[in-house]
C-alpha cells in the first residue's frame, strides 16, 4: 500500500515523514482480532495530537511502533470485519487509538468503538473530520449541559471549537465564543449566540459588564488563567473543561493547585475537568445522526494529497487554521 511514514523524528514530524509506495500492510490486516475491521481509506484528517505525541522524545521512539503512519481520523470502506453488523463494501468512518495512528496510509485496522457505518446523506470528506475533534466538543459539552444553559467556548473557530458551537446549539444551548477578527462570521455562521474578537476585547471584561453568568466553560485553546477567573462569570454550580494543554511543564504547574490545594488556600472553587476523549459507538452514532440531519457540519479548511502530508503539517502547526486540515488518501 501507499503510505506516508516516519521512522526518526527529526526534530518534527513534517520533516522526517516520507512516501511509502511499497509499504507493508497493518499487522492484524490476515488475522482480525475480535470486532476488528480492515477499512481501505479514501480520507484522513488532521489533529494536533498527530505531532505532538510522535514529536515528544520518550513516546516518539518508545510507544509507536516504526515505521508510523500518523493521523487515527479516517473514512473508507470496509474490505473484510469480524463483525456482523458491518459487511465489505460498506462506507465507514472513525479513530483508532494511539499509539496505532495508521490514517495516513491506503489500509488501517480499527476497533468496533473506533468504526462506525456512514449515515446516508453525510460526506465522506466530512465524516473523516470527526474522530479527534468532534468526538472531543461532544464529550466536552453534550453530558455536561441541558437544554437552555449557557456556555463560554474559549476558541471557537479551529476544529474542535467549530463541532463544538453548532453541538451546543444542538442540545439547546445558548452559547459565547472567542476568536480571532477574520472568524468572527465563520462562528456566527456556525450558530454562536455571541462572538468576542480576543484582539480587540477582554473577555472577562466584556462578561463582568453584562454581568453574565455561564453554566459551562469549556477551553479549546489551553489557558490555565480562564480557570482563575472563571468564578467571576460563571454559576456556582459550573464547570471547567479544558482541552488545549500545551504539554509544557509550565501549563501543569500553574494547574496543579487546581487539584493540590484546598479552597481556602487557594485552589480551585468550580468543577474542572482534564478531557482526553476516547472513542466511543453511541457517541459517534449521535455525531453521524446530527450530521445527516443538517444540525452539525465539519468545516473543512483545505485538502492535500497524500503527497503533501508534510505541508498540512506545517499548515496545521501556524494554529491559524479555520476548521479542518484533511487529506485525500486514496481514491474511493
Amino acid at each position: 500500500m501507499r503510505a506516508s511514514q516516519w521512522t526518526t523524528i527529526k526534530g518534527t514530524i513534517e520533516k522526517s515523514l516520507e512516501l511509502n509506495n511499497n509499504a507493508a500492510l497493518p499487522k492484524s490486516a490476515n488475522s482480525l482480532g475480535k470486532d476488528q475491521t480492515l477499512v481501505k481509506v479514501h480520507y484522513a484528517a488532521l489533529n494536533p495530537v498527530d505531532y505532538k505525541l510522535p514529536e515528544a522524545p520518550v513516546v516518539g521512539q518508545m510507544a509507536i511502533t516504526k515505521p508510523a503512519s500518523p493521523c487515527m481520523d479516517f473514512s473508507g470502506v470496509v474490505v473484510k470485519t469480524s463483525r456482523s453488523d458491518l459487511k465489505p463494501g460498506q462506507a465507514v468512518f472513525g479513530k483508532t487509538e494511539p499509539p496505532l495512528f495508521g490514517a495516513m496510509a491506503e489500509y488501517l485496522v480499527a476497533g468496533r468503538d473506533g468504526t462506525i457505518a456512514l449515515p446516508e446523506g453525510v460526506k465522506p470528506e466530512e465524516a473523516a473530520c470527526v474522530g479527534v475533534a468532534g468526538l472531543t466538543a461532544y464529550q466536552c459539552i453534550v453530558p455536561n449541559v441541558k437544554s437552555g444553559d449557557k456556555i463560554f467556548i474559549n476558541g471557537g473557530s479551529g476544529g474542535t471549537g467549530s463541532f463544538g458551537i453548532q453541538m451546543a446549539k444542538a442540545m439547546g444551548c445558548e452559547v459565547t465564543t472567542t476568536c480571532s477578527g477574520p472568524n468572527v462570521d465563520l462562528c456566527k455562521s456556525l450558530g454562536a449566540d455571541e462572538v468576542i474578537d480576543y484582539r480587540t476585547q477582554d473577555a472577562l471584561e466584556v462578561f463582568t459588564k453584562a454581568g453574565k453568568r455561564f453554566d459551562l466553560i469549556v477551553d479549546f485553546v489551553g489557558s490555565p488563567e480562564l480557570y482563575w477567573q472563571a468564578h467571576y462569570f460563571t454559576k456556582p454550580t459550573a464547570k471547567v473543561v479544558n482541552v488545549g494543554a500545551t504539554m509544557t511543564m509550565d501549563f501543569f504547574r500553574r494547574l496543579l493547585p487546581i487539584f493540590l490545594l484546598p479552597r481556602f488556600l487557594g485552589g480551585g472553587s468550580l468543577k474542572y475537568e482534564f478531557l482526553t476523549c476516547h472513542a466511543k459507538e453511541d457517541d459517534f452514532k449521535q455525531i453521524g445522526k446530527w450530521m445527516a440531519e443538517g444540525k452539525v457540519k465539519p468545516v473543512i479548511a483545505e485538502t492535500f494529497s497524500l503527497e503533501d502530508v508534510p505541508k498540512a503539517f506545517e499548515t496545521l502547526k501556524t494554529g491559524r487554521v479555520r476548521g479542518k486540515l484533511i487529506v485525500k488518501v486514496s481514491n474511493e
